[in-house]
């Protein structure tokens, strides 16, 4: 208890009383003996009511400290007032406390439900602050767009929905064609809240990935055109040959014999053709969706060259793998960059000279220059053929494209081993370098990224 405070109080309760007996002791109308015991009795009463006052003054003051302080006034308050008025207020401020701890739990439980509700939706989702700015974004939007959520908010489409939403207070949907970090077709759906959410949010955008859905579509006609385009020579040569068969060289043992090994190699063509254009197709089916997994792409590639063993040996050819010192690993596709790394061998043996060698490296790139600036590994192959001129080199990833249609077919190429190729080091956010001197070979390089 602070003695001004009681001072005060004291000086508050007795006034009156004492300047009434003394105002009555002046005039004469009460004797100085009973004034004065009149002032004394008035005194100590007056300081026994004030120090009643203020103790309870000051336990009611305690009480909503507490209560404004969040905490539990009944735990923290040990002492009761001793004026019934006082301590009913008291006990009301106590009860309100607990009520108002008890929504305070329910409230906060009920946000941090809302938080993990909007962090664990499968959809990507953007909440926008009043001032549009992103005022939170769930685990499946950081994992699609990563780094790329600012470049998808300043898509015109997407900023134009988003204006709609505000100044119409009404949900807008529309359909976005993002270039980056790879292709791909989304709907978004901008929800304009109205009151906001508990944390301020004003809207949320919902991002829709729809590319899948697109590229099957896409894929039907493209996997048509393909194959009605590449499998009608081959389809003619057999049907031809099957015709001859059954006429003319029905009987001819030696055209029979030449004919069927002409067909198996036209069937086998076809086969692979298939073969490619499907694997082609899957690959397009998730290249908007980056790996996850990591892995060491040294052991890999030991494996992949392992398999080569009885092909150098037709060939006559050495083939030479170096792998650097703590590789890091990356996120990757197993068998994807097992494709990857197939393809771009087989190429080197397709194309290379007949006993000649083939180089294959794993590196670490150095800064600055061809490769970009961030951390990744490198993966070259290296052949000795006769190289590609340069008006071929921007050209050589699309489908079907040969620089020489006839020998690649005679090497058994379908002309999608490099499409195949750019598809894969897309999806691993990687990128596909070529270096080609006429009469000196090639290098294929693929860079991919130690981050995902």
């Amino acid at each position: 208890m602070q003695p001004a405070r009681l001072f005060a109080a004291w000086l508050t309760i007795g006034a009156v009383p004492f300047l009434l007996l003394l105002g009555l002791m002046l005039h004469g109308d009460l004797a100085p003996m009973p004034g004065l015991l009149g002032i004394a009795v008035n005194a100590a009463g007056a300081f026994m009511v004030a120090a009643i006052w203020t103790h309870d003054i000051e336990l009611l003051v305690e009480t909503l400290r507490h209560a404004m302080a969040g905490g539990s006034a009944l735990a923290r308050v040990a002492a009761a007032p001793r004026i019934p008025a006082v301590a009913r207020i008291t006990r009301g401020i106590e009860r309100l406390s607990r009520s108002l701890d008890s929504r305070a739990s329910e409230i906060g439980a009920l946000l941090r439900a809302n938080d993990a509700i909007i962090e664990r939706l499968p959809d990507p989702l953007l909440v926008l602050a009043p001032d549009r700015s992103v005022q939170r974004a769930n685990a499946a939007v950081r994992a699609a767009f990563r780094d790329e959520i600012p470049a998808v908010l300043r898509n015109p489409v997407l900023r134009e929905a988003i204006a709609k939403a505000w100044s119409e207070q009404a949900t807008q949907t529309v359909a976005l064609s993002l270039p980056v970090p790879v292709e791909r077709e989304v709907q978004a759906t901008v929800i304009y809240l109205n009151p906001p959410l508990a944390d301020g949010g004003q809207a949320l955008v919902v991002l829709s990935d729809r590319t899948r859905e697109r590229r099957v579509e896409q894929m039907r006609a493209d996997f048509v055109a393909n194959v009605s385009h590449e499998l009608r020579t081959p389809l003619a040569s057999v049907s031809g040959f099957i015709e001859t068969l059954r006429g003319p060289a029905a009987d001819d043992k030696a055209a029979q014999t030449r004919f069927l090994g002409i067909m198996a190699e036209q069937a086998d063509r076809m086969r692979r053709l298939i073969d490619d254009l499907l694997s082609l197709s899957r690959i397009e089916l998730v290249e908007h969706q980056p790996p996850a997994e990591k892995l060491q792409l040294a052991d890999l590639l030991r494996r992949v060259v392992a398999g080569f063993e009885p092909r150098l040996a037709e060939r006559q050819t050495t083939l030479v793998f170096e792998a650097a010192e703590d590789l890091p690993m990356v996120p990757a596709d197993a068998d994807q960059l097992t494709q990857v790394a197939t393809n771009l061998i087989e190429n080197a043996l397709k194309y290379g000279k007949v006993g000649g060698r083939v180089q294959v490296s794993l590196t670490l790139p150095n800064p600055g220059g061809t490769w970009p600036a961030g951390a990744g590994v490198v993966l070259a192959v290296r052949d000795d053929g006769p190289g590609i001129a340069r008006a071929h080199l921007p050209r050589l990833t699309e489908r079907f494209y040969r620089v020489d249609k006839a020998r690649s077919r005679n090497a058994g190429g379908t002309g999608l081993g490099l499409a195949i190729v750019k598809h894969i080091v897309n999806r691993h956010r990687g990128h596909l370098y070529v270096e080609s001197d006429e009469g000196a070979g090639c290098v294929f390089s693929v860079w991919l990224p130690v981050r995902g």
